[in-house]
């Protein structure tokens, strides 16, 4: 049998793991194990006594993966973007910016839910999981939401898909592992999530607003508030401001000339700043031995996943399936922008049965070099490439494309992450519950994605200032 062949039926039979349950770190991992395995005792010819061989290198091949790749200094932006949202949480940030979302938007039809879409993409901009962003405003936005008459199920959606907003605004794990993943600059990366991100929340909120102005009684205002009550808000809600700041100008120097640092370190001022507002509102030893607890278990999670993903990565290399891949797509009779349009439509199936990273992890490898080939390479000038834009900036602009595809997968059932995390935290709402809730943002996020499909401009703006 070819390495090819190999290839395909070790990964049809890692996904038929998947599909019946088993976490895709070891599914990954052992499905690369055994690949690596079957290739090289095919190339002994399977004799029987170089089986033995066969294994002794395929584990040693396995076994350097998870050092040599998960120590890379790109990776460590993980753990720390994940530690300031968790410390803003403890310091109380999360609140005040609640607080102020809601007397300046809460007297919109739905103003209560459209407050945490805006609430949770400012948070969004200072944490980088959407697991995280979504356990924290199911704390706090949901109560608020139910004590004023609204459905619990669509309470409970409205914060499982705006959680998914921290996938896109900037600081993102998963535009990182994308960026690793594919050999882009992390910074200017980071930079295009920006303004999707904020499109994508205006286009929730006015999701929101549209339904409560045709349903009555659907998403009652909040009024009341004085404009003194308003400004007063602002001030508390600051320091989340000042944090982006720092964190955008460590990534890009908006005055021109060398960028102040690299994103890693300013990933960690970023954790160091807001670390010393939380000590200056009051937290304490336990509160902050939570926010550790709660960091590493969540970068152990995305860790995991990584070297996993990684070893089967490797076997995937020595079967060549990337190239025949990207072969075959660049071969099709059809326009490439059809083509795209089929692989995103794959991502939302494959998204309802596994999690995004994993799922992202597990089919860059593969995609993304069929993509270039569509787009003409990776070298290929603006001029002669298929899509209009050259090939740094076509690897950019699919990296948002796929990573809000990823965060489509996490509302899909019967997977999605954010909307069993949202019922875990509230004991009245199950997960049938949010599932249900997060329905109307499909249509939200289906005109997310035509919209920056249509117009690459919105995702290629910033990063073509740096």
């Amino acid at each position: 049998m070819e390495p090819i062949d190999i290839g395909i039926v070790v990964s049809a039979g890692m996904l038929v793991l998947v599909i019946l349950g088993m976490r895709v770190a070891f599914a990954a991992a052992l499905a690369g194990v055994v690949g690596l395995i079957w290739i090289f005792w095919a190339k002994k010819g399977y004799a029987g006594d170089e089986f033995i061989w066969a294994l002794s290198v395929a584990v040693k091949t396995a076994g350097q993966v998870p050092h040599s790749k998960i120590s890379s200094q790109a990776l460590s932006l993980i753990p720390t973007f994940i530690l300031i949202g968790y410390l803003a949480y403890y310091a109380g940030l999360t609140q005040a910016l609640f607080e102020a979302a809601k007397r300046w938007v809460g007297w919109l039809p739905g103003g209560l839910a459209v407050s945490t879409v805006f609430a949770t993409a400012g948070f969004a901009a200072v944490s980088g999981a959407s697991v995280a962003t979504s356990a924290v405003f199911a704390r706090i936005a949901i109560p608020e939401m139910l004590a004023v008459g609204y459905d619990k199920k669509f309470a409970a959606g409205v914060v499982a898909a705006a959680g998914t907003l921290a996938s896109l605004i900037p600081p993102s794990a998963i535009l990182v592992i994308y960026a690793i993943i594919v050999e882009q600059d992390v910074g200017k990366l980071l930079l295009a999530g920006f303004v999707p991100g904020v499109v994508s929340a205006l286009i929730y909120g006015s999701l929101i607003v549209g339904m409560a102005l045709v349903l009555p009684r659907f998403g009652p205002p909040v009024k009341g508030f004085t404009w003194g009550q308003r400004f007063a808000a602002l001030p508390p809600a600051l320091p989340i401001l000042f944090v982006v700041v720092i964190i955008i100008f460590f990534i890009y120097n908006p005055f021109g000339g060398d960028a102040w640092g690299t994103p890693t370190e300013g990933g960690a001022l970023g954790a160091f700043v807001v670390f010393l507002i939380a000590l200056w509102n009051g937290m304490r030893w336990k509160q902050f031995r939570d926010a550790l607890l709660e960091t590493a278990k969540l970068a152990v999670m995305i860790f995991s996943i990584i070297w996993g993903v990684l070893i089967y990565v490797r076997f995937l290399g020595f079967a060549d399936l990337p190239h025949a891949f990207a072969d075959w797509i660049s071969g099709l009779e059809q326009s490439p922008m059809l083509t795209l349009v089929l692989i995103l439509l794959a991502y939302a199936v494959l998204g309802m049965f596994m999690d995004a990273i994993g799922m992202l992890l597990l089919t860059l490898p593969v995609v993304y070099p069929a993509v270039m080939a569509l787009n003409g390479g990776i070298d290929v000038a603006a001029a002669d490439s298929a899509f209009g834009m050259s090939g740094p900036m076509c690897a950019i602009w699919f990296g948002i494309l796929v990573v809000k595809m990823a965060e489509f997968c996490l509302i899909t059932p019967p997977i999605g992450l954010n909307c069993f995390v949202v019922a875990g935290v509230r004991d009245d709402i199950s997960v049938q519950d949010v599932f249900k809730g997060v329905a109307p943002f499909f249509v939200a996020d289906a005109l997310t994605i035509a919209t920056l499909v249509a117009f690459p401009a919105i995702v290629l703006w910033l990063p073509s200032l740096a």
